[in-house]
């Protein structure tokens, strides 16, 4: 295939993990290829004129020290590029929001988005799942504590609250209708009322493991499961959650089969999905990881997958 023009819009490209995070392990594939990168972060787009354009340095990547080697500053209109990665981490935050309609400036019939910016606002990664009740254990959104309250005891008094905007499992907390402090938790998740969570039923699978699936276009490619610390109710990473060695299971499969046509409809092509049991807990949308977990516990090279889809969807658009 013809070398590419890839813009990647990311946090700091110096600050990575290049052992962990999953967009160094794309553009390095793409680089191997022989495409050429440029960076960009959130606060390098603009617009003028109905288009979007971008602060950008061309970028070289290594698996050394250091690992990123960044050209001169160039600027220029983000349509010149073939595709456009939108990789920020999160919080979704306003600036986050603002930048994806920046990004839906850019006309995706000529230039192949991953994400598509428009899928990345209306996929609030707790709220999206809502769409699929019949994958997704019960669950309640609400301020309302005694609301919260009510449906905990309904579900046999333990209960998961998690805010609507946070990630990493920041904010996450289990609750147990013979604890105490309960109401105080109950009181600080909602701030006083003011604030939506959702409560979900507590799964006990848990001390199994969160099972995270890179879904591709609708197709699951590879899982890793985040077993928590004995201490802890998360089983993310970054709070001690340990990666172990899983399969993708035909309820996995199910799960993604029935998700699968309205994340393509939503441009939703590169996303992590929360599994924890038999169920959907999240959908992650905004910058999902997990390729390096699932590569070193595996053998693989997943991210050789996620090129060659952008290098089809790119090359679809030029012949349309």
């Amino acid at each position: 295939m013809s070398k590419l023009r890839i813009g990647v819009v990311m946090d700091p490209v110096d600050n990575i993990n290049i052992d962990k995070d999953t967009t160094f392990v794309l553009m390095l594939e793409a680089q191997r290829r022989g495409h050429e990168l440029y960076f960009m972060e959130v606060d390098d787009l603009f617009a003028r004129g109905g288009a979007t354009h971008g602060r950008y340095r061309r970028l070289q990547l290594a698996r050394a020290t250091p690992h990123a080697q960044l050209g001169e500053f160039a600027t220029g209109s983000l349509a010149d590029f073939d595709t456009v990665w939108m990789r920020k981490d999160p919080p979704f935050d306003m600036k986050f929001f603002f930048a994806t309609h920046l990004l839906s400036l850019i006309d995706a019939s000529k230039c192949f988005l991953m994400n598509n910016p428009k899928g990345l606002r209306e996929a609030n990664e707790k709220l999206y799942a809502m769409r699929f009740p019949e994958q997704i254990p019960q669950t309640l959104v609400s301020s309302n504590m005694e609301r919260l309250r009510s449906f905990m005891d309904e579900l046999g008094g333990e209960l998961i609250v998690k805010p609507l905007d946070g990630c990493g499992g920041s904010g996450v907390f289990y609750l147990n209708g013979q604890d105490r402090n309960t109401n105080s938790i109950l009181e600080a998740a909602t701030d006083n009322g003011r604030r939506l969570v959702m409560g979900q039923r507590y799964l006990p699978e848990i001390r199994q493991g969160d099972k995270r699936i890179i879904v591709l276009n609708g197709e699951p490619l590879g899982a890793v499961l985040r077993v928590p610390l004995e201490s802890e109710t998360r089983g993310n990473i970054h709070v001690g959650g340990q990666c172990v060695k899983t399969e993708v299971t035909e309820r996995d499969r199910e799960i993604c089969a029935a998700l699968a046509p309205l994340l393509r409809a939503d441009g939703l092509y590169f996303v992590g999905l929360d599994v924890i049991g038999n169920f959907l807990t999240e959908v992650n949308v905004t910058s999902p990881t997990g390729i390096q977990e699932i590569n070193s516990l595996n053998g693989v090279r997943l991210e050789t997958q996620v090129i060659d889809f952008v290098e089809s969807q790119v090359e679809k658009l030029a012949k349309s």
